[in-house]
């Protein structure tokens, strides 16, 4: 387990999944994760926390504009939005959205790296981020599908500063400075996110989340009986049982059950 008051820049810090109706994904997320809701006033927007401890967001579909999908989005701290717009756009991103002012939280900027994956920074305010990440029901990982590694490693280091380094079939996104994560786990703790080579079956280059899970085949039970979908069938992949769900409204995300300590 890892509690969180801060996040430096640089650091992904919030995940929030947009849903065409806000309310309707309580069921499906409060079973499956164990999370409790507390909504604006609105209505269109929702933190999801676990024991008391905030731990990730739902938004209104219709918040983010015609061509918006459900789907999960991470969000990286930056110290100034607006700069942060100005970074991505240098490097060859666009800006899809803001910077807005979501006072008392803190001001968002939606951004897509060249190839299109969207990811937001956030300059924060009152809310930091997930206030508890890597325990059963909480946000552990994001990970980059593309089909343009070079251009990806050029992107994120220009406007988060991250740096790539080989991790088997997979690349790991590294903050140097950043301590993070936990003592006994197998890659640097200061591993921020991670890249997929490329984007498989030709799909379009995406960010995607991961979820610890107490019991991924439970999970994948769960998902399907809510009315959501089993993309991908639970399988043991080194100290993982991870699954790839879907929400009723079709925002996909994974979910990882620890089976042993990493040594």
């Amino acid at each position: 387990m890892s509690e969180r008051d801060d996040y430096p820049a640089g650091v992904p810090c919030w995940v929030t999944c947009l849903a065409p109706d806000v309310p309707a994904a309580f069921a499906f997320y409060g079973e499956l994760f164990d999370w409790s809701f507390a909504t604006d006033d609105t209505e269109r927007y929702a933190v999801a926390s676990l024991g008391g401890r905030e731990v990730a967001g739902i938004g209104s579909l219709a918040e983010a504009g015609p061509d918006a999908h459900a789907a999960w989005i991470t969000e990286v701290r930056v110290d100034s939005a607006e700069a942060a717009a100005e970074a991505a756009l240098a490097a060859g991103g666009q800006v899809l959205a803001g910077p807005m002012d979501m006072s008392p939280a803190g001001h968002l900027v939606v951004l897509a790296d060249p190839t299109g994956a969207v990811v937001c920074g956030w300059e924060a305010q009152a809310r930091a981020g997930a206030q508890v990440v890597n325990e059963p029901g909480a946000w552990a990982m994001s990970a980059l599908r593309t089909p343009d590694a070079e251009g990806a490693a050029a992107f994120y280091g220009a406007v988060f500063g991250w740096e790539r380094e080989a991790f088997g079939p997979m690349t790991m996104w590294r903050r140097p400075g950043y301590v993070g994560g936990e003592p006994e786990q197998p890659v640097p703790r200061d591993v921020v996110a991670a890249m997929e080579p490329e984007a498989p079956g030709g799909e379009p280059a995406r960010w995607g989340v991961d979820f610890w899970i107490a019991d991924a085949d439970a999970a994948a039970a769960t998902a399907e009986r809510r009315g959501g979908a089993v993309l991908e069938a639970p399988a043991d992949a080194g100290p993982f049982r991870s699954a790839v769900l879907a929400d009723p409204a079709g925002a996909s995300f994974s979910v990882s059950q620890l089976l042993a300590t990493p040594g």
